[in-house]
């Protein structure tokens, strides 16, 4: 009998701890598709920061380094330029990146370090409560923000993508979502391309990946995607914002 789907190589036998319908998972396989498809496992090297991602040592099947909160692209920078050779990815929730993490992503992509991030925005910390996150819409509630964010209190929401793609160093950057079978086959479209242009050495390259928190958010699995396509979307916009044809 012909096989016409199996497991990919990138990911552990490891049961995963998310919660259920959080589309961590599915990121997880895009990447892990991506580095078998590559031909790259043996010389990964991924980096996991604190937040729902911080077991992600457990599920892909390469070499893993933890770092403390936010210091992904500090950690992933130094392995790099000790192990040029290597592939290093970082892989990053919102409130990580977005928030703590916010000077070493700004200042990776200012020095065009040849490493991909993998950006999980979910607009919520996910792992410690469901606290309003620098990626929180206008008018969501959270646990801190129980009557819903207000933008004269706290700000907008941080467009990150669109930010990044401003600054010299960074050569491709994507926006994509997770939230129906079509987004998902551009998400990993955009997910190889980022690490093709690391295996170019053209720069830096981001995929920010529109994701589901439907335990914060306090919603079904399936609820959660409609919210996100109906609410996510129209303020984090999907396509492409720098490529290394543009960053030339």
């Amino acid at each position: 009998m012909a096989v016409v789907f199996e497991k990919t190589k990138g990911l552990t036998e490891k049961e995963t701890h998310y919660c259920p319908g959080c589309t961590h998972g599915i990121i997880h396989r895009l990447v892990a598709e991506v580095l078998e498809e590559l031909d790259v496992l043996g010389e990964t090297v991924g980096v996991a920061p604190v937040g729902c991602s911080v077991l992600a040592y457990e599920y892909f099947n390469c070499d893993m380094q933890e770092a403390a909160h936010g210091r992904a692209p500090a950690v992933a920078t130094g392995i790099k330029r000790a192990l040029p050779d290597k592939v290093v990815f970082s892989y990053q929730g919102d409130g990580d990146l977005a928030s703590i993490g916010t000077a070493e992503i700004v200042h990776v992509a200012h020095r065009g370090e040849k490493i991909t991030t993998i950006f999980v925005n979910n607009a919520i910390y996910g792992m410690t409560g469901g606290q309003m996150a620098p990626t929180t819409l206008i008018g969501q509630k959270t646990t801190t923000s129980p009557l819903g964010r207000d933008s004269n209190l706290t700000g907008f929401p941080l467009r990150m993508s669109e930010m990044l793609a401003t600054i010299d160093g960074a050569v491709f950057v994507e926006r994509v979502s997770v939230h129906n079978p079509a987004a998902i086959r551009k998400a990993k479209k955009a997910i190889k391309k980022a690490f093709e242009v690391q295996l170019e050495g053209k720069g830096f390259g981001i995929v920010e990946v529109l994701s589901t928190c439907p335990t914060n958010w306090g919603m079904t699995p399936v609820k959660a995607l409609g919210w996100l396509e109906e609410n996510m979307i129209p303020y984090y916009p999907l396509g492409n914002f720098k490529s290394p044809e543009e960053a030339k």
